[in-house]
């Protein structure tokens, strides 16, 4: 569709509710590494690769709490820079962990991404 074209003389006026994406909650759930301390999102879409990055959160120390749409993600007891193999594997997005890594610890070990 190149154009939307409304004819009348009536306006327009409304709500119109935004859902979570998982292109966008994954990047966003590993910079929560950046923030020591608990981070909340909105919308957050329930999905396997959503559920992946969760596990390797919570597998270097992280604390999740996901109920109907909200997370909150406490990342103040993060305890480890190894991202565990069998955890990278299931999804190409566990790249994006790399950068919040490197900021807060100095390091990481992390394999190939996988998906």
């Amino acid at each position: 569709m190149s154009r939307l074209l409304v004819k009348g003389q009536n306006k327009l006026n409304g709500e119109l509710a935004i859902k979570g994406a998982k292109n966008a909650v994954l990047p966003i759930l590993a910079a929560t590494i950046l923030n020591e301390g608990e981070s909340i999102l909105f919308d957050a879409p329930h999905l396997s690769d959503v559920d992946a990055m969760i596990n390797i959160l919570k597998s270097i120390g992280c604390k999740i709490e996901f109920e109907d749409s909200v997370m909150k993600v406490d990342t103040s007891n993060l305890s480890s820079h190894e991202i565990p193999e069998h955890l990278v594997r299931e999804m190409r997005s566990s790249i994006f962990l790399m950068g919040p890594m490197l900021a807060r610890c100095g390091k990481i070990r992390i394999s190939y991404p996988g998906g």
